[in-house]
């Protein structure tokens, strides 16, 4: 099925950044000399923590250099559009001042203060999205939510929904003023009944404030993709990829799996130009601080989303290419085709491309980029490009084709162009 949100922000957005941060941060993905093998912010449930020991956390949990509008600024200097912030993760902690359960920041921590109500603040006064994280499934401190590995079938599921999920949820609906999504997780056993219930909630409050693909029976308003996935051809409507840059979410400071920023960079364009939204998660440590090596990896990213931003925001899904071009990745936009120069040669050639080059140049400086485009021997169309003086050899930049056509078309091969 496809899905369309019919929302031009998040069609255009392309870029977002997922906070996870909660309890599980005081742990940094150790418990009583174990560490966690897995993701840290599931360590309750993959080191079987008691939930009475877990639940005395909330005792140290007091970030006092917390600062949201930092941590808002920061996103949009990374070029990021929108945030989604861990309201409520499996672990049944709620970052905000809830008045139906008082296991929350506010009423359980010395720090006493809705993360929440201040996220908001700074989003709305620096024109940034926000969504909220919410586990509407697995609920590992309330004995009738569900939890992955364990029995499930004795728990009043729909008493939790009833007691904690529906009301906690008509709370971030209606004390945080306009939300721009909701992100749910792992649906596990829940009824499409029980899924169109929480969808049901959510669109009579704030009928605008799109549902992740991941709140069950594929009800969402967006398709979700599974976690660090990245789709090989282009999905049909409008989809999200959340990823890591290692291998956890919550903050695990045994982690020092980080990913190279031309990695995270390249992941970025390929899922821009297969039509995607690029969802990349920080996790900070308990006193509200990203890992240093999560800034500079998003620090490189950043200065080359802010100089080509063109080229990122507001592109769509670039027809099916058949070749492995290794010196580009491409994005686009009406009448626009975007080369990301990723290895340096010293001609740039697309062949089997149909569309008529208007004019060219690099999209930082505006310099022209002299071109060819001619029919070979073979009959294929061709582009050709030649680098001016100062990006011969240069890679990280981005070439600008504007093209006559409104769509840029690839010619369609015959089974004989296949080949290794």
């Amino acid at each position: 099925m496809i899905k369309d949100t019919h929302q031009t922000w998040f069609k255009e957005a392309k870029y977002g950044l997922f906070i996870h941060w909660g309890l599980y941060s005081i742990l940094a993905g150790e418990y009583k000399g174990k560490t966690t093998p897995n993701i840290a912010e599931w360590i309750l449930n993959h080191l079987d923590i008691p939930v009475q020991e877990y639940e005395k956390l909330a005792n140290q949990f007091d970030p006092e250099n917390f600062d949201a509008e930092a941590m808002v600024l920061q996103a949009k200097s990374w070029g990021m559009k929108y945030i989604v912030f861990t309201a409520k993760h499996h672990d049944g902690f709620a970052m905000f001042k809830s008045d139906c359960n008082r296991y929350n920041i506010v009423d359980a921590t010395p720090f006493g203060r809705d993360v929440v109500a201040e996220l908001q603040t700074a989003c709305i006064k620096h024109g940034m999205k926000l969504g909220l994280y919410y586990s509407q499934a697995q609920d590992w401190d309330d004995p009738n939510g569900l939890r992955e590995g364990t029995d499930n079938t004795l728990k009043d599921f729909d008493k939790y929904l009833d007691l904690k999920c529906i009301p906690q949820l008509k709370e971030l609906l209606t004390k945080y003023g306009e939300i721009a999504l909701l992100w749910f997780d792992t649906p596990l056993t829940m009824t499409e009944s029980q899924s169109m219930r929480i969808v049901n909630t959510v669109k009579s409050i704030q009928p605008n404030c799109l549902i992740s693909g991941r709140v069950g029976s594929n009800l969402g308003d967006y398709l979700t993709t599974g976690d660090n996935f990245i789709p090989l051809l282009p999905y049909n409507g409008d989809w999200e990829v959340p990823a890591t840059l290692n291998e956890t979410w919550g903050y695990k400071k045994s982690d020092t799996n980080w990913k190279d920023p031309k990695k995270i960079l390249d992941l970025l364009l390929k899922i821009n130009g297969r039509g995607g939204n690029y969802l990349l998660n920080v996790g900070p440590d308990c006193n509200g601080i990203v890992p240093q090596p999560s800034v500079d990896i998003l620090n490189t990213v950043g200065t080359y989303v802010h100089q080509n931003a063109d080229s990122i925001f507001a592109t769509h899904a670039l027809d099916f290419y058949p070749y492995d071009l290794s010196w580009t990745l491409f994005t686009a936009k009406d009448h626009k085709l975007f080369l990301h120069i990723v290895e340096p040669v010293w001609r740039y050639v697309i062949y089997n491309i149909a569309s008529t080059i208007q004019k060219a140049y690099i999209l930082e400086s505006g310099e022209n980029v002299p071109f060819l485009q001619h029919t070979t021997c073979e009959g294929d169309h061709s582009w050709e490009f030649y680098p001016p003086v100062g990006y011969v050899g240069k890679t990280n930049y981005v070439i600008c084709v504007e093209t006559v056509e409104k769509n840029i078309s690839f010619q369609r091969l015959t089974h004989w162009d296949f080949h290794l």
